[in-house]
This record gives C-alpha cells, sequence and structure tokens, in this order.
C-alpha cells in the first residue's frame, strides 16, 4: 500500500516541496516520512539548517499525512503549528522527517512530526493541527 500512496504523491508534485528538494521516502495514512539534504540555500549562520526550513519540512509531511486521510473532495490546510528545536542539522547532512497522527477526526487533525539528523539525534520536534475542508 505504502508503494501507492507514494506514486500517487509523485504525480501529483508540490511545487514548495520540490524547491525545498523534500524527498518523500514512505507515505501510509498513519506514517509519511521524508528527508531533505541540508543546502547552502536554506541554511544560517553558522551553516546549519534554517528553522523556517524545518518548519516547512515538517509543515509538508502534515499535509501530506492529512491528505491521505482526507474523505472524498475534501482538502486541507494549516491552522496551527508548535516546532521545538532541540539540536541543528550543519550543511551537507540530510534532516530525516517522521510524521504520525496524534488525532485524526473528521473536522481537524493533529500531527507529531520528529526531525532527526543522520547520526539518529532529535533535531526537532513538530505538532501541527490540520484543518479539513
Amino acid at each position: 500500500m505504502t508503494q501507492d500512496m507514494l506514486e500517487t504523491l509523485r504525480k501529483m508534485p508540490l511545487p514548495f516541496a520540490d524547491y525545498l528538494g523534500i524527498e518523500l521516502t514512505a507515505a501510509e495514512a498513519e506514517r509519511v516520512e521524508a528527508r531533505l539534504l541540508v543546502k547552502k540555500e536554506l541554511c544560517t549562520i553558522p551553516d546549519i539548517l534554517h528553522g523556517g526550513a524545518i518548519m516547512a519540512f515538517a509543515d509538508t509531511l502534515g499535509a501530506v499525512a492529512t491528505f491521505l486521510n482526507l474523505p472524498k473532495g475534501a482538502t486541507t490546510t494549516t491552522i496551527e503549528s508548535k516546532t521545538n528545536f532541540l539540536s541543528g542539522i550543519p550543511l551537507g547532512e540530510v534532516a530525516l522527517g517522521e510524521c504520525t497522527p496524534v488525532h485524526r477526526g473528521r473536522k481537524a487533525m493533529v500531527w507529531q512530526t520528529r526531525i532527526t539528523r543522520g547520526d539518529g539525534k532529535l533535531a526537532a520536534l513538530v505538532t501541527q493541527t490540520q484543518l479539513v475542508l
């Protein structure tokens, strides 16, 4: 089932996610995973992944996860997002994201995304709420 969902998502690319370089690696109703190469354009000074890039990465995963759980004809938008930044991810490394549900309701869904570094250390924890439209 994961491969089918990945193929469906790849046929309708998200322009901003493509611009950032987000690569979905797993997609199912209860878990979405992706990776993001930390390139110079996404860094702050010193060369670590910018907090806004981390938030955009997590927001994309939460939106994709919600999309995979929407009823036919519905859409979604983010209405709340909170991020705890725990450690930096240096230039050249890969940020790994795993998004899982906290609540999947008919009108709103809440997702938690863990962003880790290549060495497994937790870099950020993001909780977001998606409105079902």
